[in-house]
């Protein structure tokens, strides 16, 4: 098999740990695979860099950061292609421009626009273990990018695509995906095998093993996933098709996300356009908004809610200043959350969104805003009681079987 693993910053948090993932490395090819290793910078090494920068600059230019930045994960890809040598074994490490990870040119955050499976697959017919820095690439013109929250994910899925791997092996300091976070309630179960479509929306609701960008991609690319423990030789969660999930439960997951916050314009102009001129506003601004409720119109005024992450509501203030009177009274609210339950077997099953509100409001739960999607419904609530709604609704919906 060919068989990409990604390696995240606590698995590679110190020589120890390196040593270790190396012997994880130096089994997959003694079983006869092929290998390619994607690590991500030691634990806590990228804020050190930043902290460094900082004594310098409080504003410094995103080109520079990513020259900084992209360091970390070089030095842990030489390090362990070192070990793995030192072991025994042809290693090669490579940086994202070495590996061929061509990006737009958007700094701190680039998009990956193509990966040529040449430079890579000609390491690996050579017989060597491949050592990848993540997190970067380079674009057009030569310059260093990097590819912002979760981009080491990102390349193993992206890499494992080029190469069309059998298998891309996502390594954290977790045993998978649960049916909720394991911190909030402690009968969550770990999921064996969740879909693409369950499983970004559970990325883009907050959950923590995989970045939504990098489920978007393997979807797109098919790539199988799965999400192992470094630290363990537990089975994983396997990230696949809707097709190859046989079972397809109602609810598979909840999830809650406290970065959030509610804005409320009381009282605005209703006339044709206003709402593109406040979004347009809060897009200029580089705001992700997601949840919009909008009263029906009366005398001429009309009220909007929407919410937005909490870490951007001081420039969400900033940016509807310039619309004055116009936008009527305004509330900012952080002290909500989003709470969600997700599962592809809703598709199916009818009365699944009137059993959540009446479990919620059974513990006289009030709930403030609504969305839903197919496999999806999301409610914002006040925020102390996010973590009991989980455990609510966890149970309501039986995933502790």
């Amino acid at each position: 098999m060919l068989i990409v693993q990604k390696y995240g910053g606590t698995s590679v948090g110190s020589v120890e740990r390196i040593r270790a993932v190396a012997e994880r490395v130096k089994r997959a090819a003694d079983a006869g695979n092929q290998v390619v290793a994607v690590v991500s910078a030691m634990s806590g090494e990228t804020n050190k860099l930043i902290a460094l920068a900082a004594e310098f600059s409080k504003t410094p230019s995103t080109r520079e950061m990513d020259m900084l930045l992209s360091s970390g994960e070089r030095v842990t890809s030489a390090l362990l292609a070192i070990a793995l040598t030192e072991m025994g074994y042809e290693a090669i490490a490579l940086t994202g421009r070495q590996a061929g990870i061509v990006t737009d040119s958007v700094h701190t955050k680039a998009r990956i626009e193509e990966i040529p499976a040449e430079p890579v697959m000609a390491q690996i017919k050579a017989g060597k273990i491949v050592v990848i820095a993540g997190f970067q690439g380079v674009t057009r013109e030569g310059e260093v990018t990097t590819l912002g929250r979760g981009g080491s994910d990102l390349t193993a899925v992206a890499i494992a695509g080029a190469i069309k791997a059998d298998l891309c092996e996502i390594y954290t300091d977790v045993d998978g995906v649960y049916t909720t976070d394991p911190r909030i309630e402690d009968k969550a179960k770990k999921l064996d095998k969740i879909s693409y479509e369950e499983m970004l929306e559970l990325a883009s609701l907050g959950a923590k093993v995989l970045q939504n960008r990098s489920v978007e991609l393997a979807k797109k690319l098919s790539v199988k996933v799965v999400t192992r423990n470094s630290f363990n030789e537990n089975k994983g969660t396997t990230i696949t098709s809707e097709e190859e999930c046989m079972e397809k439960p109602i609810v598979s997951g909840v999830a809650l996300d406290k970065n959030q916050a509610r804005v409320s314009l009381i009282g605005i102009a209703d006339r044709p356009g206003i709402a593109a001129e406040i979004f347009g506003a809060l897009a200029n601004a580089a705001i992700n908004v997601d949840m919009i409720v909008q009263t029906v119109g009366q005398d001429g005024k009309t009220n909007l809610d929407f919410t937005i992450p909490a870490t951007e509501l001081e420039t969400a203030r900033k940016s509807l200043e310039g619309f004055g009177g116009a936008l009527g009274r305004q509330e900012f609210d952080n002290e909500v959350c989003k709470l969600s339950i997700v599962g592809v077997g809703m598709k199916s099953h009818s009365g699944v969104a009137a059993e959540m509100f009446a479990a919620l409001a059974k513990e006289n739960i009030n709930i403030l805003m609504i969305s839903t999607s197919e496999i999806k419904i999301s409610v914002v609530v006040a925020k102390k009681y996010g973590e009991l709604a989980v455990r609510i609704l966890h149970a309501t919906y039986e995933l502790d079987k």
